[in-house]
């Protein structure tokens, strides 16, 4: 390894994360600033990274719907009495896929129109005023994520990295971990393939699903019942881009790819 690789390997390894929560926002109504606000509420700076939940972009975004507004079809009503759901909940999932993926009891999962493969299409009721009320995935969370940081340049000046994160289960492991959904300004993965570790030995499968890891490490300090919406994580500069890039649809398996579908 040259001095130069030593130097850089000493800087991440003495790199210090720092993460503070995002407080002080008003609930979230549909055309609200979001940008401007979490601006104001967070100062980020233009080597941060703001990491901001799926629910409060849903709000802003208008892409919350009244369960008893909703009239399920014959699909939607034979797959409820499949999977024991609501079938207005059902009804709403299959217009949000392009897939089911698996309808057992209890159980649920689709291939939203963005791509990503979840539990009811990503829509939930968790921390909305609204009784009866769901809350449905952003259209397109990349466009979203470069639309915040859009906003928040206007408004400060800086151009933080932006990540939308969203909780997902996943296969083999209990619980569940927040990833990144939609991205801008952030380098969505680190590729290793090509580069050596630390005894000089060439990596030939490690690419590290960087925006998910932030994604999961903001949402360690926001509990579910705070009504605090995102966090802001310092020391990950080196993760940071000028451009907007290619946004969280990066990290998505190609189907060709996929041995578990």
């Amino acid at each position: 390894m040259g001095a130069r690789r030593r130097a850089r390997a000493r800087r991440r390894l003495t790199a210090e994360i720092r993460i503070r929560p995002l407080p002080g926002l008003p609930e979230i109504r549909e055309g609200a600033g979001l940008g401007a606000l979490i601006a104001e509420a967070g100062s980020p700076t233009g080597d941060e990274i703001v990491v901001v939940s799926q629910k409060v972009v849903s709000k802003a975004e208008g892409r919350l719907r009244a369960l008893d507004r909703v009239e399920p079809g014959r699909e939607a009503l034979e797959v409820a009495s499949r999977v024991q759901k609501d079938p207005r909940l059902v009804q709403l999932a299959l217009e949000e896929s392009v897939a089911v993926i698996r309808a057992e009891p209890g159980v649920l999962i689709t291939e939203t129109r963005s791509g990503w493969i979840c539990a009811n299409a990503g829509i939930d009721s968790s921390n909305l005023e609204r009784p009866g009320a769901v809350a449905l995935l952003p259209e397109d969370p990349d466009r979203s994520a470069c639309q915040l940081r859009a906003e928040i340049r206007a408004r400060s000046g800086s151009a933080p990295g932006v990540v939308i994160a969203d909780s997902f289960g996943r296969p083999w492991r209990l619980g569940q971990t927040d990833m990144a959904i939609g991205a801008a300004g952030v380098f969505p993965a680190d590729d290793w393939r090509g580069r050596t570790d630390s005894h000089g030995r060439e990596l030939r499968a490690t690419v590290i699903a960087v925006a998910d890891q932030i994604a999961a490490a903001g949402d360690l300090i926001r509990a579910k019942d705070e009504a605090i919406p995102g966090a802001v994580v310092a020391g990950l500069e080196r993760f940071v881009t000028a451009e907007d890039g290619p946004g969280a649809a990066a990290l998505r398996r190609p189907r060709e790819e996929d041995l578990f579908r």
